[in-house]
């Protein structure tokens, strides 16, 4: 099948930021700018993250961070957002470009680390410490990159997590999409969220 036009993002997209008070004011004064998360476990590879569109699970995320403490004065920082050239995960060329790396990714460096595996934190239910996705999806950018293949942008993924809304549900309450950007330049400003006001 031939490679199609459609791995470009149009438009905007808002996505919140959780972190310290004091980060964000700095962000927004132009004093900082956020830098990459390269945990090793990090869902979406390396990058910035972002929720997409969901505030609330922001705040969340920055007062009660699983499995480990919130920040002393939790925050969150609004972003404008172009995905670009996007991997979007729910896309079926980008899945299958994912599944093809992983078979590259076991033939070079799934020797080495055999036991390398999402992992479930604080008996949550959910692989909260993404190991092998992280590694799987930074190999897709590595070997992209030595084809000479246009790099990502930034990454897209919906989330299934938490628990079903009722009994007997298909929907999670705390399902989400997230946002990795690796490309600094989609963020096109950031912004204090502001509380909505009573009109008319």
């Amino acid at each position: 099948m031939p490679e199609m036009l459609y791995s470009f993002q149009p438009g905007l997209v808002l996505g919140f930021h959780d972190c310290e008070e004091e980060i964000r004011d700095a962000v927004i004064g132009g004093k900082l700018m956020l830098k990459s998360s390269v945990n090793p476990y990090d869902w979406l590879g390396h990058g910035i993250y972002f929720w997409q569109n969901n505030y609330q699970r922001a705040w969340e995320y920055a007062a009660r961070p699983p499995g480990k403490p919130g920040f002393k004065r939790p925050a969150v920082l609004g972003a404008v957002l172009v995905l670009g050239n996007c991997l979007d995960l729910v896309e079926t060329t980008c899945l299958e470009r994912v599944s093809l790396a992983h078979r590259y990714w076991k033939r070079s460096k799934g020797r080495a680390t055999p036991a390398l595996m999402n992992k479930n934190v604080c008996n949550s239910g959910d692989l909260l410490l993404r190991y092998l996705d992280c590694s799987v999806l930074e190999h897709l950018h590595f070997v992209n990159g030595r084809f000479g293949h246009q790099p990502y942008d930034s990454v897209r993924g919906v989330f299934v997590e938490g628990n079903p809304v009722y009994e007997g549900a298909g929907i999670y309450d705390k399902t989400h999409v997230q946002i990795c950007i690796r490309n600094p330049n989609c963020i096109q400003g950031f912004f204090v969220p502001r509380r909505r006001i009573h009109w008319p």
